[in-house]
């Protein structure tokens, strides 16, 4: 579940129930979808899937909106649907009825493999030029040399902790895995079956032996080792959450002491007066990047072009970034920024960070790290085993 800044727009609550396959809804002899070669004009409407805070239209604060704007220029009517979980998504991309969608890694693979979305044409998206390199053909938004969307903003799953609780210093994942007895009752973690990939990083650098060289391809004997190791967690678990309200709310009172986080929960729980600090552990850390999709099916190709060229633009992807709480796609986009920190604070241009974050992706059948001869375990089985792990 992906959530906006709890100040500014509504706070999806739920938990990722990623059940479906990756490689459903797509017919082995279906003819995969071709890419746009010429923009044209715009169909006067464009029908968008987006996260809560991504499509603003000055409804849930009129100093915020890039959606009639975005009207004005084009001629594209916006109808937005807010989805609150990634199954959503793909659940709504099924019907053909959307013309693009913001959607997560844990997403983006699926919809690709059921050929509900098509090949992006970069071309016809002149500020793709500018996104970050580190951002371009990722194995969550291409396949095979072809970008499958444009990518919108990107963020790191890290380590919070209050610094009156909790010392020395945590520098390392082993502080809620292996070390979490120290804080037994006052661990949170993210409430997900993708948090197994947390699991599994660590276990990839502290346990080499198991052989895992990508946290989202494991084989059984490898989930069974990550699932054995956050049911040892479970037991020392205050609360998971989703809800980023909630887990400010625990780490001011105290209810929670460490656990993972977000960038922006940090910021508002230090704001807040919490004494809390957040850190990318020694291993590294999973997390996310949004990728805006076409619908293989699309009724309003031309205006959702238009919209992706718009959302990151220099201008407009600086206001999402901010108003979510994210480091923006386009280099570009850091000199629009109201806060003029805002991309330091959120590593934006920073290659070398971002090159020690795992970047949620949907595990499937064939192993993404690419061993062959064995088959790695997919989301349904992920859900499975977060749904025992939870008890």
């Amino acid at each position: 579940m992906r959530c906006a800044n709890p100040w500014k727009a509504a706070v999806a609550a739920g938990v990722l129930l990623l059940t479906a396959a990756c490689g459903s809804g797509g017919g082995a002899g279906e003819k995969a979808p071709a890419e746009q070669k010429t923009l044209g004009k715009g169909e006067g409407r464009v029908d968008i899937i987006a996260w809560a805070g991504y499509a603003e239209d000055g409804s849930n604060d009129p100093r915020t909106d890039w959606v009639h704007p975005f009207e004005k220029r084009t001629g594209c009517k916006v109808n937005t649907k807010i989805a609150g979980t990634s199954d959503e998504m793909v659940s709504l991309m099924k019907t053909g009825q959307y013309d693009t969608v913001s959607a997560s890694g844990d997403a983006t693979l699926r919809l690709i493999a059921a050929k509900d979305v098509a090949p992006v044409n970069t071309g016809l998206v002149p500020n793709y030029r500018d996104v970050f390199p580190g951002l371009k053909m990722r194995p969550f938004n291409s396949r095979n040399g072809q970008m499958y969307g444009i990518p919108h903003g990107r963020g790191a799953n890290l380590l919070m902790y209050r610094t009156d609780k909790v010392s020395p210093a945590p520098d390392s994942w082993k502080a809620v895995f292996d070390g979490a007895a120290t804080y037994s009752g006052k661990v949170t973690a993210y409430d997900s079956p993708i948090y197994i990939a947390d699991a599994a990083l660590y276990l990839m650098k502290t346990r080499p032996a198991l052989g895992i060289k990508d946290p989202y391809a494991l084989d059984s004997k490898q989930l069974a080792a990550a699932v054995s190791l956050l049911k040892k967690q479970r037991q020392h678990i205050g609360e998971y959450w989703s809800d980023y309200q909630k887990e400010v709310t625990a780490f001011k009172g105290g209810d929670s002491v460490i656990g993972t986080t977000w960038q922006v929960i940090a910021n508002t729980a230090a704001a807040e007066k919490a004494p809390v600090k957040a850190v990318l552990p020694k291993e590294g850390a999973t997390g996310w990047s949004d990728t805006w999709m076409v619908s293989a099916k699309a009724k309003h190709p031309n205006c959702a072009y238009k919209w992706l060229d718009w959302i990151v633009s220099p201008k407009v992807n600086a206001q999402v970034a901010e108003y979510f709480g994210e480091a923006p796609a386009n280099a570009r986009a850091c000199r629009e920024t109201t806060d003029p920190h805002h991309c330091a604070v959120f590593h934006a241009a920073d290659e070398r960070y971002y090159r020690r974050v795992h970047f949620w992706t949907t595990p499937v059948p064939q192993c993404l790290d690419g061993r062959k001869g064995v088959k790695c375990t997919d989301y349904a089985e992920w859900t499975r085993a977060w749904t025992e792990i939870k008890g």
